[in-house]
């Protein structure tokens, strides 16, 4: 009996409640055993890609803060207030170029999740720079994202984020085909889809096509052994710990099974 495979485990930013774009949340799900580790990619005024998920912020000082609009000289003067769940901390922004000698090191992946366009061309400097774009992908990218990190940078692997939208205007499997047509339009490498609306009959579609879905955000074990049985190339998470153990019942189950 052939033993499938259990899916990769992404470490969302901010994993295990410790505060999202900081070293401590990419150390974290690495230390945990995370074969993937998620952070989301801005870009300051002067083209630096930084860790973040939001363009505005406030300071300890209750000034306002665009990321979009500032240098990064400027921003790092800044002690800037982050807000997660309950957590209330300071912090400074990190550069991608901060993490990056910690993923090179780890020999682990690292998905750029993309908020803006503007990101694409110096984050995937970055990563060819460090030598790591075999161990490194695009997220966040839309159709039309993804067609133009493909024209930009067709060397860095992408993924296409399915289009929540689309399986709300259109039938199940009319959306299911339009997003893995999208995917293969621009080369991407897998599909990345909201947990939420996601379905077996679009895991076998899409496998048929030779495109991986990686399914987020999953915090729920019982969801976790789901998508493991239905054959997802990879799961997100901010519990890390919660599907290492999945992984390990579901691997010592199917070793049973041969």
């Amino acid at each position: 009996m052939t033993i499938r495979r259990f899916p990769l485990v992404t470490a969302h930013a901010g994993s295990m409640n410790i505060m999202a774009h900081t070293l401590r949340s990419v150390r974290i799900g690495l230390e945990l055993g995370a074969d993937v580790v998620e952070e989301d990619i801005r870009v300051t005024r002067d083209g630096v890609p930084v860790l973040a998920h939001d363009d505005e912020w406030i300071t300890v000082d209750r000034s306002p803060v665009n990321i979009a609009a500032m240098t990064y000289a400027e921003l790092s003067e800044l002690e800037l207030e982050a807000e997660q769940g309950e957590l209330r901390e300071s912090l400074r922004l990190l550069r991608l170029e901060d993490i990056l000698p910690l993923m090179e090191a780890s020999g682990k992946v690292l998905n750029l999740d993309l908020k803006v366009d503007e990101a694409i061309e110096p984050a995937a400097a970055l990563i060819e720079r460090y030598g790591i774009s075999d161990r490194a992908f695009f997220s966040g990218c839309q159709r039309e994202r993804a067609l133009l990190a493909e024209r930009l940078q067709p060397k860095m692997r992408r993924m296409l984020n399915a289009d929540v939208e689309l399986f709300k205007t259109m039938s199940y499997r009319d959306a299911m085909l339009q997003t893995c047509e999208d995917a293969r339009a621009a080369a991407c490498l897998g599909i990345n889809i909201y947990h939420g609306i996601l379905r077996k009959e679009f895991v076998d579609y899409a496998a048929e096509l030779g495109l991986p879905v990686y399914a987020w955000t999953v915090e729920d074990a019982a969801l976790m052994r789901q998508f493991a049985d239905w054959g997802v190339g990879s799961i997100t998470t901010r519990s890390v710990e919660a599907l290492m153990k999945v992984k390990k019942d579901w691997l010592q189950q199917a070793e049973e099974l041969r």
